[in-house]
């Protein structure tokens, strides 16, 4: 009793000052920029090139951002608290979406590919307590999910198996049930302990693993955060060699639980049920920045996962990334078999990213493979083998005025599977695709890979052109999006009168703060060629002619932060 006496007088201790601190509207700012935020990350990012710190000096190839200095004027009432707990009241978040009669965008956290109106709303506290820090900021979804015109059921049997083909091996849904759709989750949680520049913890967060703005090769913000144990550095760590950051993670992935086609028939035929069991996930992610050159980082990552089922309790079961990169070092009996049947699916990518701060300069790219290598001559030899690659840059102009800038970047991500296919498979028809797999299926969760969200199999380039002033933006996006093109060559690379399904695209960017409300808006014009692979009435072999449509996407994001900057 007398313990929980004294539990309760703490209790009522800090639920006074707390208070008290709230009524002195003196909060603290989140010391941490959420994994591909839309807003702070790229003015993070664009204040690296403009006005370059030491302090600021992130590699950005491993994400959430973890700031060294908080934005704020501590006063004797945070002070007070801070002697026992310290809280922060972290933003309110509300993003909108809005498709007028298809699924369009990607990387927008727990949000799913929908038709119709979509909301998300988080919110939340941190603190800490001495080295114990914790985070509270769940995200609750609500989507209309209206069907759409998706898939055709009058193509002909060998290619309805060739989609449904990528739709067995991955984890990619065209319509999330038959209703609309609504969800809570832990969204950017955590608990952790801190020691100096080093947390070990339990989150749901979103992880960001390489430099791209828009698409990773391996992790970002497309998926739904998924509960993890972590180790990562939360500054970059100084050596004699250079400056490091690191993250070792095991988390755990589960499958959507959703057939693949909106079509009940065809996925009574042609679908193969998930097992219903989740799958492992073990990566490391690390990045340097040498010594002698200022500006250069340079990234790996390494991913493996797989169902349960297939777990042993050995060292290598939970800490595959450890592994030999080499097949020929698993071979028994001439083969591989055995080791292939453990179920593992791995990924690997390699990653740079150069900053020139006084041109306002940065080029970055990524190269991943989904596949180990024979030995080593292979991969040499070989490069193109199940492949993958991500390139950008980001420019930043002066205009005479001060504080006003024009932004310039872009970024193309490929993960259409190279020519390499037709010589490593029979027939003309491929192998599987990035974030696709036989036994593990996708590199996914709860339906979306949890890296490039343009599409299995797709390709996207994207410019921006922007004038910048603080987090103000206005600007005009183009974007050309050629859609799962994997499956295309595998159904229709002989028929000629079949052309690539690609998207072209207009949107328009309007940022704007006033005082604390944060306004984040884009409005999109989609225009689609062949849209789903369909032909016109009147197209021939000789003179072929797809169906087109249009679509509207627009967004709208609004942050509140109750601290005071």
């Amino acid at each position: 009793m007398r313990f929980l006496s004294e539990g309760n007088a703490f209790s009522l201790k800090v639920f006074f000052l707390l208070f008290l601190y709230l009524l002195s509207n003196n909060f603290v700012i989140a010391q941490y920029i959420t994994a591909g935020d839309l807003v702070y990350e790229e003015a993070f990012r664009r204040n690296q090139l403009i006005n370059y710190q030491p302090e600021n000096d992130y590699s950005l190839l491993i994400r959430p951002v973890y700031l060294s200095k908080p934005y704020f004027q501590k006063d004797s009432i945070e002070k007070l608290i801070k002697e026992n707990l310290n809280f922060t009241i972290l933003p309110f978040r509300l993003v909108s979406q809005f498709n007028s009669n298809r699924p369009y965008g990607w990387g927008d956290l727990s949000m799913i590919p929908n038709v119709g109106f979509q909301e998300l709303f988080s919110g939340g506290i941190a603190g800490n307590f001495k080295f114990i820090h914790f985070q509270i900021q769940p995200e609750i979804v609500w989507a209309q999910n209206k069907s759409f015109q998706g898939f055709s059921d009058q193509f002909s049997r060998g290619t309805l198996l060739a989609r449904f083909h990528y739709w067995n091996f991955g984890d990619a849904p065209e319509r999330f049930g038959d209703r609309s759709y609504f969800n809570g989750w832990w969204g950017q949680s955590g608990l952790s302990l801190r020691f100096h520049s080093v947390e070990i913890g339990v989150s749901t967060r979103n992880i960001w693993w390489g430099p791209g703005q828009f698409n990773s090769l391996t992790l970002s913000n497309n998926a739904q955060g998924f509960p993890h144990i972590s180790l990562n550095t939360i500054r970059p760590l100084k050596t004699f060699l250079g400056k490091f950051e690191g993250q070792l993670i095991s988390g755990k992935l589960k499958d959507s639980g959703f057939d693949g086609s909106q079509n009940s028939e065809l996925n009574e035929l042609y679908f193969e049920e998930f097992n219903g069991d989740y799958k492992y996930l073990n990566g490391l992610s690390i990045s340097y920045q040498p010594k002698w050159i200022e500006g250069l980082y340079l990234g790996f990552s390494r991913t493996f996962q797989r169902y349960s089922q297939f777990m042993g309790n050995s060292f290598n079961d939970y800490f595959p990334v450890f592994e030999a990169f080499q097949k020929n070092k698993f071979f028994e009996n001439g083969n591989t078999l055995q080791y292939d049947n453990n179920g593992y699916d791995q990924q690997v990518s390699v990653s740079f990213r150069l900053l020139i701060p006084n041109k306002g300069f940065e080029i970055y790219g990524e190269f991943g493979r989904r596949d180990h290598a024979f030995n080593w001559r292979e991969a040499i030899l070989n490069p193109e083998h199940a492949r993958a690659y991500l390139l950008g840059f980001n420019k930043i102009i002066e205009t005479g005025q001060k504080y006003r800038f024009f932004q310039i970047r872009s970024e193309i991500t490929h993960t259409q599977s190279s020519n390499n296919r037709y010589v490593r498979y029979p027939g003309l028809l491929g192998g599987y695709a990035w974030h696709t797999h036989n036994e593990a299926r996708g590199f996914s969760h709860k339906g979306q890979p949890l890296g490039v969200g343009s599409g299995i199999g797709s390709n996207v380039q994207t410019i921006e052109v922007s004038v910048v002033e603080g987090l103000n933006k206005k600007g005009i996006l183009l974007e050309r999006l050629a859609n799962h093109q994997d499956f295309f060559y595998r159904a229709f690379g002989q028929n000629p009168e079949k052309k690539p399904w690609v998207d072209f695209s207009l949107g328009l960017l309007w940022d704007h703060q006033w005082e604390r409300l944060l306004l984040s808006s884009k409005l999109q014009l989609i225009r689609s060629s062949n849209y789903q692979w369909q032909s016109n009435k009147l197209s021939t072999n000789d003179f072929s002619s797809g169906a087109h449509k249009t679509a509207l996407f627009a967004q709208l994001n609004l942050i509140y932060p109750i601290s005071k900057n």
